[in-house]
């Protein structure tokens, strides 16, 4: 359980910034002021009962804080028996197909259950620390709820030419995405930098001196009136590259709780699309998959290419809107 720090600003508390006076005053000395900003920006901090995220903010005098300081956790990740979907593995790398729901690798929130606890459970102590003691093996990742092809490495050398390769964006990444609504423009390329949000730590939003980032699109299936199916290929590899860029035209991802902006039900032109709608906005993740990546063997050299067809929720979203799409034509 976390541990909870209660603090309480006097009336004549000085102003000045709010991570500074709580790391004056937190009387733990291994809280930092770089500890605390982290914290406060990951939502740690109630102001009088309320979220407070922003650690620049002044110290206001009489208000009571509560900082939520997380439980210790374990120095590396533990192996744990998880099954996996390989696709391919040698002595250099391990392909797969990940599920969605599982997280890539152990963070606060997500310390058991990872995808890096299953490989150090399949690849044995070889795996360790290849890359880092907290990533072993990961040169790249997909969102905990987005589903597909992921490749890690096996060895020191094969993980820095991976690294290589996905700074270079010398591969070829491209996903499926169920969008909301019909772009303009049925093929397209999306140039928009990407930085953090400037409020909210967990969200990446498009900024003029953000991160270059590129993505192009094209349409697979029209799904009107309702949305369509498009594969997306990355250019770049920002985090939530293509969930921002989407929502940024308008079009989010079905099922994204961060950007994907559904569709209201006053926008549907019948009852039958409404309680379709209804269904579509229930879907419990981002209907994103990591359709095909293909890159060179980071030792031989041999050309790769991995395929995984959309797993069965996405299907069912599909099979869904096409039954909503054809009852309204027979209600005509």
């Amino acid at each position: 359980m976390p541990e909870i720090l209660t603090l309480t600003a006097d009336d004549d508390t000085p102003r000045g910034r709010l991570d500074k006076w709580l790391a004056d005053h937190s009387g733990v000395e291994a809280l930092s002021r770089s500890r605390i900003k982290n914290l406060i920006l990951d939502g740690q901090l109630l102001c009088d009962g309320k979220p407070e995220s922003d650690p620049s903010v002044m110290v206001r005098s009489g208000a009571h804080y509560q900082l939520s300081l997380p439980a210790a956790t374990a120095a590396k990740p533990q192996a744990e028996d998880i099954a996996l979907d390989i696709l391919f593995e040698d002595d250099a790398i391990i392909v797969l197909n990940k599920p969605a729901g599982m997280v890539v690798h152990p963070a606060p929130g997500a310390i058991n259950g990872t995808l890096v606890n299953a490989l150090l459970a399949h690849c044995g102590d070889s795996l360790t620390g290849i890359g880092g003691v907290a990533r072993p093996g990961i040169v790249h990742r997909l969102d905990k709820d987005t589903s597909g092809v992921m490749v890690a490495a096996k060895t020191d050398i094969a993980h820095a030419k991976l690294t290589e390769m996905f700074a270079a964006h010398d591969l070829d990444r491209r996903y499926q995405a169920l969008i909301w609504g019909l772009p303009a423009e049925r093929n397209g390329q999306i140039d928009a930098p990407l930085g953090r949000h400037r409020t909210d730590r967990k969200r990446q939003a498009v900024m003029e001196r953000g991160r270059h980032a590129i993505t192009h699109y094209r349409t697979l299936r029209d799904l009107p009136p309702f949305g369509c199916l498009l594969e997306c290929q990355l250019e770049t590899g920002r985090t939530h590259q293509i969930r921002v860029h989407m929502a940024h035209i308008g079009h989010g991802i079905i099922g994204d709780p961060l950007y994907g902006r559904p569709k209201r039900s006053g926008q549907m032109p019948d009852n039958l699309s409404r309680a379709a709608l209804a269904q579509m906005r229930a879907f419990p993740r981002q209907a994103l998959h990591a359709k095909t990546l293909g890159f060179a063997h980071p030792i031989t050299g041999e050309a790769l290419e991995f395929s995984q067809e959309l797993p069965e929720d996405m299907h069912k979203l599909i099979q869904l809107i096409d039954e909503a799409i054809a009852k309204r034509g027979v209600s005509r």
